[in-house]
């Protein structure tokens, strides 16, 4: 047996070096972290404050389910961050992605339309934009160390901006000592004052878009579970949807869609990002666009 197995060498610690440190900010070393206002970024980024960065967040509007964004503002500025910025891609997302994947009939394993993945791109061209303009040398997020996400946001940003780095605190040696579970996230919030969601979180994991939301881990590891029909965000159930059928006609141009109207009641819209929402509108009416997938991860 000739295979050789390396040991890999562990992750340097996360200790900005003494030669990035910023002019602007008179010491401190910038990182943009990609901030959902959730339990594991909050904590990553008050950890990042304590390791001595100035930190700020940064939260993507790419047309999740009615999401506060102004908590989530004031949320990341009381964990610590200097500064918390919002942006609106979702015209972005649906006119330079969506359509692109739907251009090229994009479709993973006969069913999956890659809602999570092609979202990555759009979040990630805009960390880099933002760390750019701030100066900074560093993004960071929150995607666990054995996933598809972190792939994907760290390519990007490599192919974006190669001088930049990027700190995964789920793969980083020390901060996977201190969070070994929830339990340890929970504590972290109450010693150091961090608000967190009283009631008790889904023991599943989502990730929404308008393009998509997706349900994972949790008892939806065993097939046996079945989805709890609290779950859905986007369809109604098929059994409430209304007996009464609409008829949609979509018009395309150059294998991009153009044009919606709705015969049965005459709705016309054409600007893409109407247009895209609309078409989750009637379709989600009439519980259209549930799946149940197995997926395949990078580790």
């Amino acid at each position: 047996n000739n295979h050789h197995h390396h040991q890999q060498p562990p992750p340097p610690p996360i200790t900005p070096p003494p030669d990035i440190m910023s002019e602007s900010t008179g010491s401190k070393p910038r990182v943009v972290l990609a901030y959902s206002g959730g339990l594991d970024t909050s904590v990553i980024l008050k950890w990042l404050c304590e390791k001595g960065f100035d930190v700020i967040a940064f939260c993507a509007d790419v047309g999740q389910h009615h999401e506060d964004f102004e908590a989530i503002k004031a949320k990341a500025i009381s964990c610590g961050a200097y500064k918390c910025v919002v942006t609106d891609l979702r015209k972005d997302f649906v006119e330079n992605y969506v359509f692109e994947a739907v251009k090229c009939n994009a479709i993973y394993e006969e069913r999956y339309l890659l809602g999570t993945s092609i979202a990555r791109p759009v979040i990630s061209k805009e960390m880099v934009r933002i760390a750019n303009e701030e100066g900074a040398m560093y993004v960071a997020h929150g995607a666990t160390g054995k996933g598809n996400d972190q792939v994907r946001f760290e390519m990007c940003q490599q192919a974006l901006a190669p001088k930049i780095s990027t700190i995964a605190p789920w793969r980083d040696a020390e901060f996977i000592e201190s969070f070994k579970g929830r339990k340890d996230l929970l504590a972290y919030c109450t010693k150091h004052g961090i608000p967190v969601d009283a009631k008790p979180k889904s023991n599943y994991s989502i990730d929404e878009n308008l393009f998509h939301t997706s349900y994972e881990s949790g008892m939806l590891e065993d097939a046996m579970c079945g989805p709890e029909e609290s779950m859905f965000k986007m369809t109604t159930s098929p059994k409430d949807a209304p007996e009464q059928s609409d008829t949609v006609l979509i018009e395309f141009s150059k294998g991009v869609p153009v044009k919606i109207t709705n015969t049965t009641d005459g709705t016309v819209k054409t600007d893409p990002l109407e247009l895209f929402l609309y078409c989750n509108e009637i379709a989600g009416k009439h519980g259209i666009g549930r799946i149940d997938i197995v997926e395949n991860r990078f580790v």
